[in-house]
């Protein structure tokens, strides 16, 4: 095949991903210098499209960067009031009073936001200092240098056919070169996959574990809305088929969001994690809040769990790896926002030091260390025990043994070290044969919905006639053996009803559904055989979140 010929475009940083990080890194590289040439290439229709986190925002990383947030009209609007823990069962829930409760799990000083519109007004204030940003410009390669260096990055590449032929209206895309290239795709992005297994990044840490979030947001009776509660539930409805909980946070505009997180590491591969959200709001409590109300959103994405032992080397030659793109979410707290923002600060710091003593495609050496021995490694060290207990040993071991962790490590005292997470998420899945099938109850249509019609509210589009941007590495693996051994998990693990087996007996087919895919990325981690390898699709494609 001969190779596409690229224009190439010259910067001094090219930033892959305009969420929390890159967008922090983009401003603190034109604060400490405003000449620099810094592109940001965002895959999303716009900044803030495929943003979706809970979100709780611990505002320090904003503090750092924007200490006149408030002034500019920065979108945190809502400060936490009152915080809330719950165990459930099926029809109570017990209360865990908040004394008990370290105080790094405090939200006073928070606040609820939507991250898509924080990184929205956060890209109005890059352009305002110069930064380029181009939203709709998926980044689908590597450019390496002469010594092996990320140099920098391929974006634009459009109007391929289904086959991977050029279409009629093909345009290459273009070639973005950085003095420096930040990797800032969020979870499990595709191109910091292909840099930490090119240079070995990973090969101190401990496995990276994940989580997949799921959320909705509801309009509910203005009777019933609390503007700056947030109430966070263990147990009930998964018990011990998977780690995880809930969180429903009141905003403004008699508007909640309502999210579930189902850790990605459960035996039984008849768990359907989309269902146990569903099942979850017929609890008595989140029923009765919901009753009267109106969905009017929903997405879902996954989330980096690992914490401290599981983040990568963080430099590579010719750039560095921000945010979640590593792995940076406090899991107790479900935060990793301010963290994303910090390590973009940092990593962009790094750069400027490197730029100016006339350096290019080394180790940005300084940012791995200002991350691990800064106010992200504090903030992840006291809580690295957390994920691996609940693992282990289960719910109320992480509540209590746990709890007490972290009590002692914010005290600077270390009791049990620093547990190792053992198995990846994919290994972690069993054979269907010893375990029972699971049986979920049908969604109603008004607190509960299928997956097809919660799919329709994430605004989800993609170009049909492209190559299916989620690939697998044997096409008869999921009939030949994800089927047989594991009953097919990959029909119930994605969110978004991309995968299912059609056709009966010799005739079985695995289809893929890719129009559908709202780029969470859960095939990728959580698939026993691991053969799907997910990868940009077209630019602009995939879910349109308003407010998530």
């Amino acid at each position: 095949m001969a190779e596409i010929a690229r224009e190439a475009m010259e910067y001094d940083v090219v930033i892959v991903g305009a969420g929390p990080a890159g967008l922090s890194a983009a401003i603190r590289l034109k604060q400490l210098d405003a000449d620099l040439n810094v592109v940001v290439l965002e895959k999303g229709s716009e900044v803030g499209a495929h943003i979706l986190s809970g979100a709780v925002l611990d505002p320090v990383g904003l503090n750092t960067l924007i200490p006149d947030w408030k002034e500019k009209g920065a979108p945190l609007n809502v400060p936490v009031k009152e915080d809330n823990f719950y165990m459930l069962g099926e029809a109570g829930q017990i209360r865990i009073p908040n004394m008990f409760m370290p105080p790094l799990m405090n939200n006073h000083g928070n606040y609820i936001v939507s991250m898509g519109n924080v990184c929205r007004w956060m890209a109005e204030q890059a352009e305002e200092m110069g930064v380029e940003i181009f939203p709709g410009m998926a980044c689908s390669e590597l450019v390496y240098g002469e010594n092996g260096e990320v140099k920098g990055v391929v974006a634009g590449e459009f109007g391929k056919n289904a086959d991977g032929t050029q279409g009629p209206n093909y345009e290459p895309g273009m070639e973005l070169h950085g003095k420096y290239v930040f990797l800032g795709e969020g979870v499990r992005g595709s191109l910091s996959k292909q840099v930490i297994a090119k240079y070995d990044l990973a090969a101190k840490s401990d496995v990276q574990k994940y989580g997949l979030g799921m959320k909705e947001i509801w309009e509910i009776d203005p009777e019933k809305h609390r503007e700056g509660t947030v109430t966070h539930t263990m147990g009930w409805p998964l018990d011990s088929n998977a780690g995880g909980g809930s969180f429903i946070y009141h905003l403004e505009n008699n508007q909640v969001y309502v999210g579930f997180v189902v850790h990605l590491n459960y035996k039984n591969p008849h768990v359907f994690p989309y269902m146990e959200f569903q099942r979850f709001k017929h609890h008595p409590q989140v029923a009765e809040l919901l009753k009267g109300g109106k969905r009017v959103a929903y997405g879902a994405r996954a989330i980096s769990e690992g914490g401290y032992q599981s983040m990568p080397q963080l430099e590579f030659p010719g750039g560095a790896l921000l945010g979640c793109a590593a792995g940076m979410v406090n899991v107790p707290r479900i935060k990793g926002n301010h963290n994303a923002m910090l390590s973009g600060i940092a990593a962009a710091e790094a750069a400027v030091e490197a730029i100016k003593a006339d350096r290019s495609g080394d180790l940005l050496d300084g940012y791995d260390k200002a991350v691990r021995n800064g106010e992200i490694g504090k903030d992840l060290k006291k809580v690295r025990n957390v994920k691996p207990l609940w693992s282990k040993y289960g719910l109320l071991a992480s509540l209590g043994i746990g709890g007490l962790d972290m009590w002692m490590n914010t005290l600077g005292i270390g009791v049990l070290g620093t547990l190792s997470h053992g198995k990846s998420d994919a290994e972690a899945t069993e054979e269907a044969r010893k375990h029972k099938e699971i049986a979920y109850p049908k969604p109603d249509g008004k607190l509960s919905f299928d997956r097809l019609t919660n799919v329709a509210f994430s605004f989800t589009n993609h170009e049909e006639s492209q190559p299916a941007h989620l690939q697998l590495t044997d096409p008869s693996v999921p009939v030949d053996i994800n089927l047989p051994k594991y009953a097919g998990p990959s029909a119930r693990y994605c969110p978004a009803g991309v995968y299912e087996f059609v056709g009966e007996g010799d005739d079985k087919k695995f289809q893929i559904n890719f129009q559908n895919c709202v780029h969470c990325k859960t095939c990728d981690i959580k698939d026993p055989s691991q053969n799907i390898t997910w990868t940009v699709p077209q630019g602009g494609d995939g879910p349109n979140y308003p407010n998530m």
